[in-house]
Formats: structure tokens, sequence, C-alpha cells
């Protein structure tokens, strides 16, 4: 199965790796990062968190939001810049932020978009459309569903994915502490995180005329809305995850063509572990197996940037040839209840008529 897109290049800037094949590498070797922060905590103890060892602590909530999101658009770029006949070009961007919230508003999340913008029009990508089309960590899946849209619309262009996100800001860290997601008291909670990831998309003549070669292969891509949220009487029941993943897969044979592997922005929470259970009892057919890649122990949870960064990790596998298959699944659940799904496969694994080739 093909949607007729596939990823060309990938970028990432995380607390364990500043581009995407040594952050993949790390992730891969179980590396953490999460370690003390100068923010205290409720029992006078430093934060645990996963920084950015290059940015300034003076920095702050979407301060350092821009640093990271340039970072993983400067290794695209170079990356792009070796192919053997340069693109120039409409290029669309798609953008996964952060949902506003205390240490982060609104208004300063779409003005870190429109600086962003405004920064790479300055450096010369004139022909850019820009949008923020996804929140949260499943933002991502929402920027390639738009992806998607406009290829099937016959719109032929290079496609960026960017997802940027930062908790580290100290009324964020405060809001989380009192919310029990993280801290001394937490029972269940997660290391707050901050990352950018990147995916260039192209279709298939597209990425052949620039000369580049194929990482992977967009088999599918799905969102749906859990309505059943963290304190509801019932907890999740995976409903809405579920209505995700097999939207993702509906070109696949199953149980034939079954994932076989999985990476999730799983963090931590006993809320978002239960899910996956009842996802994996609700849909046995779709995986290979019930296990999964969570690589929030290593660069925490880091937020909008979770689907890219996930895409990173697939992307890697496949190059490092340590991959358990040829199809992999994205799934990310953002806190407001949007679930994503998004289908990555190996270049090589096509589909014609039904038939693998």
């Amino acid at each position: 199965m093909s949607t007729g897109l596939e990823v060309i290049a990938v970028g990432a800037r995380t607390p364990v790796g500043l581009v995407a094949e040594p952050a993949a590498a790390a992730v891969r070797a179980a590396i953490c990062q999460i370690a003390e922060y100068p923010f205290v905590a409720a029992d006078g103890e430093p934060m645990m968190v996963a920084s950015d060892a290059r940015l300034s602590t003076r920095l702050e909530g979407v301060e350092r939001l821009l640093p990271l999101a340039n970072s993983a658009l400067e290794e695209v770029a170079y990356k792009l810049a070796a192919a053997p006949r340069p693109y120039r070009g409409h290029v669309d961007l798609w953008l996964s932020l952060p949902d506003a919230r205390p240490g982060l508003s609104e208004s300063e999340v779409i003005g870190a978009a429109q600086t962003l913008v405004a920064g790479l029009r300055a450096a010369g990508t004139q022909q850019l459309r820009a949008e923020i089309v996804g929140r949260g960590h499943a933002g991502i899946a929402c920027a390639i569903e738009r992806a998607l849209q406009e290829s099937a619309r016959g719109v032929d262009v290079l496609t960026v994915v960017l997802g940027v996100d930062s908790y580290l800001h100290p009324d964020t860290l405060v809001w989380l502490e009192r919310n029990r997601l993280c801290g001394p008291d937490s029972r269940s909670g997660f290391a707050p995180g901050e990352a950018a990831g990147c995916l260039v998309l192209a279709s298939t003549g597209l990425r052949k005329t620039l000369g580049l070669p194929c990482l992977a292969v967009v088999g599918g891509v799905a969102t749906a809305r859990e309505h059943r949220l963290p304190g509801s009487e019932t907890g999740s029941f995976g409903e809405g995850m579920t209505q995700a993943v097999l939207g993702a897969l509906a070109g696949l044979r199953l149980p034939a063509e079954a994932v076989d592997m999985t990476f999730s922005d799983i963090n931590g929470e006993r809320y978002r572990s239960e899910e996956w259970g009842f996802v994996a009892l609700r849909a046995p057919e779709a995986f290979r197996s019930p296990n999964y890649v969570a690589p929030a122990d290593c660069w925490g949870d880091v937020g909008a940037a979770s689907g890219a960064l996930l895409s990173v990790l697939a992307v890697r596998s496949w190059a490092r040839n340590y991959a358990a298959g040829p199809r992999a699944l994205v799934i990310t659940g953002s806190t407001g209840g949007l679930r994503g799904a998004i289908l990555l496969q190996q270049p090589q694994d096509r589909q014609v008529g039904g038939a693998m080739t």
C-alpha cells in the first residue's frame, strides 16, 4: 500500500542527539538524558527533565521553540542541498505546535510560527506556504493528513512537516506538578522534554526528479477523537486510538500484513499505558507483537514533536538494518483527546495490484 508520498529527508533536534542519525542511535542504545534541571520541585529537589544541552537555562518556553525548530529545518535543508538536481519550486510547511498552556499562551504559539516563517522567507525560501495544522502529540498526523489531501488535489510540491515543543518554562512545570503529571508526588507521570522533528515528503515522481533515495513510504495516516479523557470515571477503553490505527492500516490485508514495529509516545502515564492495552485487545490482528518502542524514557515527553521523531526512528531502523520488518506504525495521543496513527513502510515494501514487490 502507498499513498503516493515518500519520506526523502529527516531532521531532529533532541536531548539525546542534535541531528537525526545520532539521536536515533542514542535511543537504540537506551541513552537517557533525563537529569536535574534548575527548577525546584515541591519536595525542594531539582526537577527531573530532558533538556537540550546547547540551550541556556535562561531561555524559557517559546524562546526555546525557535532554535529547536530552526536546527531541524537547517538539517533537512542541508540534506536536500546534496540532491543531484536542486529543487526550485514551491514548498509547503505544515506545522505541529503545542497547545496553549501555562507558560505558553496562544499568542506566543502563533507568534513563534510567524517568526519562524519570516526567517525562512528572509533566508531565501520565498515560494513558501505555511500553516499550523496540528497541535499537541498527534499534531504530526494532522500535518501528514494535510499533505495527503494536497497531493490528492494534484499539488505536487515539496512538503515539510515540522513538530516542535518544549515544556521548560517555570509556569509550565508548576502546572504539570499541580496536575500530578510530573514531579515527586506523581504516581504515573512523565519527564518533561523538548525537541523538534522534521520530515520532508515528496511524490515518487518529484523524488526521482531530484535524484534522492526514498527513505520510507507513507502507507496511511488517520486521526480520531478519544472522548474518555484522563480523569473520566471509566478511564480509557482505547476507542479513539483503535479507530485511528485501523484507519491508517485500512489498505493492508490483515493479519497477513500486520504491523512489525510500533513506535509510541507513551510516557509513563498510567492512562496512556492502559489505552494501549485496550488497543491491542481491540485490534490484535493489526500487530505482530504487542511490544512497542517508547523513547520518552530517553528524551522525555516531547509533545508536538512526537510524531515526527518517532517516524525518524522508523526510518533509521530500516537504514541501519535493525528493523523487525517492513511495516512500522507511529501512534500518538494529544492531551485534549486527538489520536493519530501513521503507517510507514520500508522503501522496497510496495504493493502493486495487491501483490508485494
